[in-house]
């Protein structure tokens, strides 16, 4: 509106700086209009075009130019008709999650899992298979590229980003929409330049978190609201490590590296020397690896008749064996697993003290060997924690499953996305691959690949 005024007056000596101010200032408001009629549309559901004037606070004529708008980027469409308060029920628009696709990969220790979802952040599909640890960064980027291929399809809808969880810190610039991470532990995938490729291959943006915090995304969505505000996601594998929720944001700490739980000093009768230098770690005690090797040991002295035979039959003996040993009743492998969750249930009574979270939720393959571990977690926070921090506290078994870090990759990407600040910046031109950031990171993933 504002160029078309432009274009129809005589212009004097002080006019375009004037015609320009207003310009901007019109451009602003529309994307802001933009951006609220949206995010309506996207966090609470479909609407009619009343409801979306009350809640942006927009007049009627805003509010349909708008809606034309998103309408033409395929962005929202009409979609049933809501409750009639006199007259004719009116139509409810509803916004197109279908509009793009998501890619989506969560790395693991041995598992990768690869998905892809709509702009809701629902999967659509989910795919996971075993590979070597410590998997090479080229061999990682061509499986990678030929999952991403296969589960894009035929490619009829735009792909709109990438979202990948790694075993793991991830560093990356906290004040930057986009931008390419390294990973301090895998400094080969650093030297294949993993994401670069990946970015460059798919002509996507990439965003990276950590296992952990792509699956207490996941968790997130499980849970009510009130709960999933405040959470603390503890993921017991062969490292320990958290993700921690508060306000209802992943809070990722200035290197990315929150919650690492399993290098916490276990005391002073501890003196292994743990992966990170560092002696006494709690996970060198009562990660999965440690358990499973003080399994065998069990099972080779004679401690653990039940683990003795698995250990004959199958030449090794694994978490999952204690768990299920600990379930037919024997008595080492129940006692190792209510000590592991003694001290690990200790150490999160600390947690709890400190972040006061309403729900602790306990996932990875400790947590799947039945309720002697998880009880004696509990047991270790209610006994420790404050009383107060604990008193309302749920403490539950992840009911995410290995699904949660696909799930939480897929939020990651829709909240990255979707950020109001970050939306501003693409929403007239209708897609994020537009928005500057997007092509300043594609240039540069495409100078490194």
């Amino acid at each position: 509106m504002s160029s078309r005024r432009a274009g129809s007056e005589p212009f004097t000596g002080a006019e375009p700086v004037a015609l320009g101010a207003e310009r901007i200032r019109a451009l602003e408001a529309e994307r802001q209009s933009l951006v609220a009629i949206l995010g309506a549309l996207r966090t609470k559901g479909p609407a009619t075009r009343l409801d979306l004037e009350r809640e942006a606070h927009l007049g009627r004529a805003v509010v349909a130019d708008r809606l034309a708008t998103l309408a033409a980027f395929g962005l929202v469409e009409e979609g049933g008709v809501g409750r009639s308060i006199g007259g004719r029920a009116p139509r409810l628009l509803r916004f197109r999650a279908e509009a793009g696709r998501l890619l989506v990969a969560n790395m693991d220790g041995s598992t990768i899992g690869v998905g892809l979802a709509d702009l809701n952040g629902q999967l659509l599909l989910e795919h996971y298979e075993d590979v070597e640890p410590d998997l090479a960064g080229d061999i990682l980027f061509e499986r990678l590229e030929a999952l991403f291929g296969w589960a894009l399809g035929d490619g009829v809808m735009p792909l709109w980003g990438l979202a990948l969880g790694v075993p793991g810190a991830v560093d990356v610039e906290p004040e930057a929409p986009l931008s390419v991470p390294r990973f301090p532990a895998l400094p080969e995938w650093n030297a294949a330049r993993v994401v670069e490729r990946l970015a460059a291959r798919f002509r996507a943006p990439a965003f990276v978190r950590s296992a952990v915090q792509t699956a207490t995304m996941g968790e997130i969505t499980v849970l009510a609201p009130e709960r999933g505000a405040e959470m603390l996601f503890v993921d017991l594998g062969t490292s320990l490590s958290a993700g921690i929720v508060s306000g209802g944001r992943l809070l990722r700490g200035a290197q990315g590296i929150a919650g690492q739980i399993g290098h916490i000093h276990a005391g002073e009768g501890h003196m292994l020397v743990c992966g990170c230098g560092n002696v006494g770690c709690l996970q060198t005690i009562v990660g999965c690896a440690a358990i499973a090797r003080e399994g065998r040991r069990a099972a080779e002295d004679g401690r653990s008749p039940a683990l003795a035979a698995v250990l004959e039959r199958t030449g090794t003996v694994t978490v999952a064996d204690i768990g299920t040993a600990s379930r037919l009743g024997d008595l080492f492998s129940a006692d190792i697993l209510a000590q592991a969750g003694q001290l690990i249930g200790t150490a999160l009574a600390g947690f709890v003290n400190l972040l006061n979270p309403a729900t602790l939720v306990v996932g990875g393959e400790l947590a799947q060997t039945g309720d002697i571990c998880l009880a004696a977690i509990r047991e270790g926070v209610y006994r420790h924690a404050q009383p107060l921090a604990s008193r309302d506290l749920g403490i539950l078994r992840s009911r995410m499953g290995r699904s949660a870090g696909l799930v939480g990759a897929a939020a990651v990407a829709v909240e990255e996305l979707f950020r109001p600040a970050f939306l501003e910046g693409w929403i007239t031109a209708g897609t994020p691959l537009a928005h500057p950031a997007t092509l300043a990171f594609l240039q540069t993933a495409a100078s490194a690949a």
